[in-house]
């Protein structure tokens, strides 16, 4: 049996990062540009530490950087390291234009066979 080698890709905190959706909708807030902590917390039904809490992980997975203005603390949408998710997922392209090929393929023989 070969050797399983390791998948290059993406690292897995930002894997992780991107599969709560609280993170994602975060993300999805910052594409606008850069907010602060209190800005983002007001779209949540949850406390400010937990949203706190969210910023950090996608803050360790290189998705989001903030810097001090003042008191605050703006969060800016970093989204370079999901160029890697994008390349790792796009190794896969292949499989699914295999599937839709041979979908197509299938609905031409059926209308072939009902004429």
């Amino acid at each position: 049996m070969p050797a399983v080698l390791p998948a290059s890709g993406p690292p897995d905190a930002v894997f992780k990062a991107l599969a709560d959706p609280t993170r994602r909708e975060i993300l999805s807030l910052l594409r606008g540009g850069g907010s602060s902590v209190g800005d983002i917390a007001s779209n949540f039904h949850m406390s400010r530490p937990a949203v706190s809490k969210h910023l950090r992980q996608l803050k360790a997975a290189g998705l989001i950087r903030d810097r001090a203005v003042g008191t605050a603390r703006i969060c800016e949408l970093d989204a370079e390291p999901l160029r890697g998710v994008e390349e790792w997922i796009s190794t896969y392209k292949i499989f699914w234009k295999q599937s839709l090929v041979r979908l197509k393929a299938h609905v031409e023989e059926k209308q072939r066979g009902s004429n």
